[in-house]
């Protein structure tokens, strides 16, 4: 039986397959036509412009017997027209030569996306880099308004990111006196009383004349300092005498030579105004640490060429580092330097902390010279109004806390903590913020956005294009007169005065009389929902001589061993971290 079929299925295996037989096409029907798909999918998307052109032609035939009815909407609809042939012809966008119309409302939209979500969609907790009520507050407290809340607290008490300050049973009296630092150590012949709060660094020219006159009205009548930023000393921050801090970046900005080094002697013919206070050297900002900029020549006008001391028709060079120094020694030099030429001044830096070696190179070099700067103030890289890439503004960078600890520690492990003050500068707001700060190092803070707000900012996020709507951090003098100057300075002084007088009510409330007195185990930290730690027990704080005397028995014993005062390059590989 297997034999008789084996021949058949042979045969089969060798036959042709047999095709089938090809499905019919319908032929269109009589004096009819098809449309083809993709002219089908050319009108539906062009279905919105076209109806767009209809109407408005049928509006345009129908206003010579009804002028005031279709007249209006041929008024409406034209323009749109128009905005259609535009997205047909234009060659850049090709979501718009496709779907003409409704592309440019899909744009519209893009472009009111962050106003949309500020004002109608988020909560007043959830927006970066400031939620609203971190803003509400400063508004409040500048304008002179209410600013308790009822009804208790809005934070969730048991998120990760709940933190809160221990209070006394014996509480003091609130002093009303405000809280004042002396800076200046035993070279300083002309030590300076600071705020506790001040006007961190913002340049003439990223700010305008109007939001720098009133910072500085502001400054001196709440009896505060205003920092110059790295843009110079303009005539701007002179023009109301208020004490100035003359930030001197790598580009050495009012105090050059032509091509862009030191010059001694413009230096300290600006430095021994009356006005300036203290001279800083800004290492680093949070916004954009380790990097330099670029003023392009189109930007640079007669008076920022004049407050710089550049050419006009040139491109303004902010390097990357220094040139006056290029060792942690020669650094403690250049300190010494600057504070002779300023007529004994205080001098000092600041920074945003990268490579924690390099913070225990500046303490090695102190030790080594016997040149202390009278005060370091720690930016954090939460950033500010500085514009810089998203590499750089989200990931490079030591945030203000980490910052600020390592300084401290570096400070308090070499003995040095009573010879240099300490300062802290990113996202202050509140009495709490700058509380948090003081109980882990902080002598003071300086803010920078939040006067910004109490100038009027919205936080529209346009700071680095020159149209900031509140005419802040533009130069365009149509957009800067609706800042007025006396106005907006009664705001600055009014924030400072609120906020220093709720933090003064903190210190109180933890049985303190200065937030001097303050130490990491008054603020605790939520670290799950069901445990709770004091910032002395959830970061390290080294002894007083602790780098000295058994440096490897802190958690910073291979980067002490990398340092060096003579380099900022590390001394050698990191130990262990350098292996795994």
């Amino acid at each position: 039986m297997h034999r008789a079929e084996e021949p058949l299925a042979a045969a089969s295996r060798t036959e042709k397959p047999t095709l089938a037989p090809p499905i019919p096409v319908p032929a269109p029907a009589a004096g009819g036509r098809l449309i083809s798909p993709s002219l089908a999918a050319l009108l539906a998307r062009y279905s919105v412009f076209i109806a767009l052109v209809a109407l408005a032609a049928l509006s345009l035939v129908l206003s010579f017997t009804d002028h005031a009815r279709w007249l209006i909407g041929f008024c409406v609809l034209f323009p749109l027209v128009l905005v259609g042939v535009f997205d047909i012809i234009q060659s850049e966008h090709s979501l718009l030569r496709n779907y003409p119309v409704v592309g440019s409302v899909r744009w519209m939209f893009e472009a009111l996306r962050p106003y949309l979500r500020q004002y109608l969609m988020e909560d007043d907790l959830s927006e970066r880099p400031f939620n609203r009520d971190e803003r509400s507050i400063v508004y409040a407290r500048s304008k002179n308004e209410e600013d308790r809340q009822p009804f208790g607290t809005e934070l969730n008490t048991y998120s990760a990111e709940y933190e809160w300050m221990t209070h006394s049973l014996a509480p003091a009296a609130v002093v009303h006196e405000p809280f004042r630092v002396t800076v200046g150590g035993p070279a300083c012949t002309k030590p300076y009383s600071a705020s506790v709060l001040n006007i961190s660094a913002m340049s003439f020219g990223s700010l305008g004349r109007n939001a720098i006159e009133a910072l500085n009205l502001g400054a001196r009548n709440g009896g505060f300092y205003h920092d110059t930023g790295e843009g110079g000393f303009s005539p701007y921050h002179r023009t109301h005498g208020g004490d100035v801090v003359w930030e001197l970046g790598s580009g050495y900005f009012g105090a050059r030579n032509r091509d862009g080094t030191f010059s001694p002697e413009r230096f300290a013919e600006r430095a021994a105004d009356d006005q300036v206070k203290m001279v800083e050297i800004k290492l680093s900002q949070g916004a954009k640490p380790g990097h330099g900029g670029v003023l392009p020549a189109a930007k640079v006008t007669p008076e920022i060429a004049e407050t710089r001391g550049i050419p006009m028709g040139e491109d303004c060079i902010s390097p990357a580092r220094h040139s006056a120094f290029s060792t942690p020694a020669q650094m403690m030099e250049f300190v010494a330097r600057l504070r002779e030429l300023s007529g004994g001044k205080p001098v000092g830096l600041k920074l945003c902390v990268g490579h924690p070696s390099e913070v225990f190179a500046l303490a090695k070099a102190m030790l080594k010279t016997g040149i202390r700067p009278d005060f370091i103030v720690v930016d954090g890289a939460e950033g500010g109004t500085g514009a810089a890439p998203p590499e750089l503004a989200d990931h490079l960078g030591m945030p203000l806390r980490e910052g600020l600890i390592l300084m401290r520690n570096a400070l308090v492990g070499t003995g040095l903590r009573r010879e240099v003050k300490l300062a802290a500068s990113g996202k202050v707001t509140s009495g709490f913020s700058m509380a948090a700060n003081m109980a882990i190092g902080a002598d003071w803070c300086n803010a920078g956005r939040a006067f910004m707000f109490s100038l009027g900012c919205v936080m529209s996020m346009r700071c680095h294009t020159g149209t900031c709507p509140t005419g802040v951090t533009t130069n365009d003098p149509h957009l800067q007169r609706g800042l007025v100057v006396p106005e907006k300075a009664e705001r600055v002084e009014s924030f400072h005065r609120r906020t220093v007088h709720a933090l003064a009510e903190l210190v109180a409330a933890a049985g303190l009389f200065h937030p001097g007195e303050l130490l990491p185990h008054h603020v605790w930290h939520r670290v799950s929902p069901i445990e709770v730690k004091p910032l002395d027990r959830l970061y390290p704080f080294v002894a007083a001589g602790a780098l000295l005397e058994a440096p490897d028995e802190t958690p910073y014993g291979p980067d002490w061993q990398a340092a060096d005062a003579d380099s900022f390059a590390p001394r050698a590989a990191v130990g262990p971290r350098r292996a795994a």
